[in-house]
């Protein structure tokens, strides 16, 4: 971090938009000048009449230390000797109309626990990382695109608590926490927002500070040795990120200097405001954000909240509401220009990095380059996906069939962008229903659905997410003021789930046909998507080797078929090597026990075929464990024919 006074050249690129680290121009810094230890305090208020410091350091009288505006630049700033680390402050801004505000410091590091709002004086720069080792190993990876990607989502606030029902701290968390993700099997860990906010209701999506991680679970150093511990396990960590409106807060940034300063316009229907991407220096301000967080916290990735609503101009407008672009387009050029200049600074520093949009249109290349006319990001959730499977999935077996096409309509669309399919805390609350309530069926009858459903999305194309919870089929919605249900562990069929998720998650990174060849159709390979009267679907999964490739089939009904005929690319003998009906899990106990052996009549368009058995409500994956004869020539032919399944 810099020392000293904001420099003309930091001042001239912060006004022009293009200061991507002026969290170290700005904020709070603890300094030494002229032989005095102390902090040089610097804000940007460019309409106010005067800015003053308040503080624990001098009885929050502000007329004690008035801040000094540097030219034309709309910055104040000031140093004050003696002033250390855990002091806390605001500004005291005078506006032009007389009005005196208390405002808590944009740049500030760390705040006071709410219900208190000041911000923090704290040595950022004071921890020792010991993730070298996590770094070098993302420096020398060449392909984040086909590497195994599972993430457990995260809010710290509910995820589990003390008996008394008080908050485990950040150094607690990367005890129990990590250690628990890790033995899951995941890769990486999604934490819903931990920039400060005010209110727990808001899940941490309405911020106020957006440069200090919130103080409800300890100070920066803690949670930089949960990000740490992570990396030394082996966890990659994300931050939902919220750069799409914030909340009105007094102390907060809306009219921050007296005037809209940050923000654009009140969003229709949130309560909260729109920032103003047109804005230099609120481009400088969320730019860098978003580095701060890589930079600071070492974090791998964050997930860009809400995306939708900063492309469109009439997101949640009528007509009338809203005027078009100068094009005569509903897009925001503003917001759209910010987006790709965002990912693009990003990726500079980091680019290694996870970029990813919770974007819920059909707005064209969210995930292509930005020189091609993509907003740049490199993954996307995929909305659609989850809201088919899941309207799917709700439907008694009975009436499937007539549905069939919500279960097969996202492979038509798999690789038109890098998904990652979410089952996230939006789809368990607000009388959605929790995900093992959403199944069908009888008690017995939803855990198998659940464990089907869970097997269908581990080998559907696209990188996987699922929220706290949905690992042990909790019943109740997710609550964000009490624990996630963890006595249910007590019951068997909880149990079993738990350890089935567990195995499945160890399952698909095991098997490199499952994202080896994640990002185009040469991975995948359709055997029969067209049997809706049965509900069942069977589909391949190539990895890079030609003779190494998996058969997933998916029973959609409680129907037990003994006889079961599947067309298969390859002779060979075959194996049963997963199955979530097994009475480990709390399935029925139907499996494939011998090993199967290919027969030389067609089926599904395929030169080869296996019977097989197909259990209840079940996921079934079958792999060729052996050679028959010499077809080796005519098994690769096979595989060019028909690699590029489709309708």
């Amino acid at each position: 971090m810099k020392n000293s006074n904001p420099t003309a050249d930091e001042i001239y690129l912060f006004n022009q938009g293009n200061l991507f680290k002026s969290y170290e121009m700005l904020g709070a810094h603890i300094v030494e000048e002229n032989g005095q230890n102390g902090v040089r305090f610097s804000v940007w208020a460019p309409n106010a009449n005067e800015v003053r410091v308040i503080g624990d350091f001098n009885g929050w009288q502000g007329k004690l230390n008035s801040m000094k505006k540097i030219d034309k630049s709309g910055i104040w700033t000031s140093f004050i000797p003696n002033v250390k680390g855990g002091d806390n402050y605001k500004y005291e801004i005078v506006t032009n109309c007389g009005e005196v505000l208390h405002k808590a410091d944009p740049y500030a590091f760390w705040a006071e626990v709410r219900p208190k709002s000041a911000s923090c004086v704290f040595n950022i720069n004071e921890y020792k990382w010991n993730d070298k080792k996590w770094n070098k190993g993302k420096q020398k990876e060449q392909d984040i695109y086909n590497k195994p990607q599972l993430i457990y989502e995260v809010n710290l606030l509910s995820w589990k608590r003390k008996e008394d029902g008080s908050l485990y701290n950040y150094r607690e968390l990367a005890d129990i926490l990590v250690k628990y993700v890790v033995e899951m099997g995941y890769t990486h860990i999604e934490l819903m927002p931990v920039c400060e906010h005010p209110f727990d209701g808001s899940w941490g999506y309405q911020i106020t500070g957006y440069y200090a991680v919130t103080s409800r679970y300890g100070s920066p150093s803690d949670f930089m040795y949960f990000v740490d511990c992570c990396h030394q396990k082996g966890l990659g960590v994300i931050l939902d990120w919220v750069p799409a409106h914030f909340c009105k807060d007094a102390h907060g940034l809306a009219q921050f200097d007296g005037t809209p300063l940050y923000e654009s316009e009140e969003i229709k229907g949130w309560g909260t405001m729109k920032f103003d991407y047109g804005r230099p220096e609120v481009k400088s301000f969320l730019i860098s954000n978003a580095v701060f967080w890589f930079d600071v916290f070492h974090i791998d990735g964050i997930r860009v909240d809400a995306v939708a609503s900063m492309l469109y101009l009439d997101y949640a407008k009528e007509h009338g509401e809203w005027s078009p672009n100068q094009y005569g387009g509903n897009g925001d050029l503003n917001a759209i220009a910010l987006i790709k200049q965002l990912n693009e600074v990003v990726f500079s520093y980091f680019p290694q990095a996870l970029m990813i949009a919770e974007e819920s249109t059909e707005w064209p290349l969210v995930t292509g380059p930005t020189y091609a006319g993509g907003l740049g990001f490199n993954f996307k959730w995929n909305m659609g996906w989850m809201n088919d499977s899941l309207s799917y999935m709700e439907k008694d077996p009975l009436f499937r069939s007539g549905v069939h096409n919500l279960l097969t309509f996202s492979f038509m669309y798999a690789f038109s962008e890098n998904f990652i399919l979410p089952l996230s805390h939006d789809e368990v609350v607000h009388g959605k229903r929790s995900l093992i309530e959403k199944m069908p069926g009888d008690y017995w009858q939803k855990f198998a659905n659940l464990r089907n459903f869970f097997g269908y999305m581990i080998s559907h194309p696209g990188k996987k997410l699922l929220f706290m919870g949905g690992e042990f089929a909790q019943f109740i919605e997710w609550r964000y003021y009490e624990t996630l249900e963890w006595k249910l562990l007590d019951f068997e069929m909880h149990r079993k789930f738990k350890e089935y998720v567990k195995d499945l998650n160890r399952f698909y990174r095991k098997e490199k046909a499952f994202w080896e060849l994640d990002q185009g159709w040469e991975g995948f390979q359709w055997i029969d998507c067209h049997n809706n009267q049965q509900s069942i679907i069977v589909f391949l999964r190539w990895s890079k080797s030609a003779q190494e490739f998996v058969v997933v089939l998916c029973n959609f009904t409680p129907q037990y078929y003994e006889d079961y005929r599947i067309g298969v690319p390859q002779e060979g003998t075959y194996k049963e090597i997963f199955n979530s009906d097994l009475e480990q899990y709390g399935g029925s106990g139907k499996r494939n026990e011998k090993k199967i052996v290919s027969e030389e009549v067609e089926c599904h368009e395929q030169p080869f075929s296996l019977v097989i058995t197909v259990p209840p409500l079940a996921y079934i994956v079958l792999k060729k464990v052996k050679e028959i004869g010499n077809h080796f020539k005519r098994k690769n032919n096979s595989r060019k024919k028909t690699r590029r399944g489709g309708y």
